[in-house]
């Protein structure tokens, strides 16, 4: 169908996969351009097909349903990308978020919100359940205003990404840790990190830490 919306549908789980791919087929105004069972597949594949929206499982083997989200949305803004998940976690939610999300659906949703859902997003709106909107979004969002009033500028030359993790290693998080809580894997970190000390013109993470107490990155109290 010439108008229709075209799903990439990525799922570890071919039960789920099957379940959501059998709803889909039989929906009025939406076709499946694709399917694949992990978030390297899904970047790949969202660049050669270039579906209209992502329906994407979070946790998956390899690299996460969040940082997958990350690289399609830097490739191609105009993918958007829903996010399914088992439970609903803020720190999923709030991740998701800032890897660009436009939906966020509990896997036990039914059929008439899934497809509310994408065709919500598909006209350029945002789609999350009335649950995660007052109990997740709200303390997030507040949060995230008021984090911003005090943000500290980082040098220019690094990327929102790298001053993060800029930020969590001066403070004395390992890597282990920060793949953990930024849903990318410990080889991504680790690579942030040379390029952070690259641009900074630094040597070690010692320089690094004395970087950011100098410039007001963290604290010393």
């Amino acid at each position: 169908m010439k108008d229709s919306i075209k799903v990439l549908l990525v799922d570890d789980h071919r039960l789920v996969q099957d379940g959501i791919a059998s709803i889909l087929e039989h929906a009025e105004g939406i076709s499946i351009c694709g399917k694949c069972n992990s978030g390297e597949d899904a970047i790949g594949l969202a660049r050669t097909l270039h579906p209209d929206i992502v329906l994407m499982d979070i946790v998956m083997k390899g690299i996460s349903g969040i940082e997958a989200t990350r690289w399609i949305k830097e490739s191609d803004r105009s993918v958007k990308v829903i996010l399914l998940s088992m439970e609903v976690r803020k720190e999923f939610v709030s991740a998701g978020i800032k890897s660009g999300i436009d939906g966020y659906l509990p896997k036990d949703s039914s059929q008439e919100t899934l497809l509310e859902a994408i065709r919500q997003v598909y006209r350029g709106e945002r789609y999350f359940t009335e649950a995660i909107t007052k109990l997740i979004f709200e303390d997030f969002y507040l949060k995230e205003k008021g984090e911003k009033k005090h943000e500290r500028k980082f040098t220019e030359s690094l990327t929102q990404r790298e001053s993060e993790i800029l930020e969590l290693v001066a403070k004395g998080i390992g890597n282990k840790d920060i793949a953990e809580s930024l849903f990318i894997s410990v080889r991504t970190v680790e690579t942030h990190k040379t390029h952070i000390l690259d641009k900074l013109g630094l040597k070690n993470t010692a320089e690094l830490i004395k970087y950011a107490i100098k410039h007001q990155i963290i604290s010393i109290d």
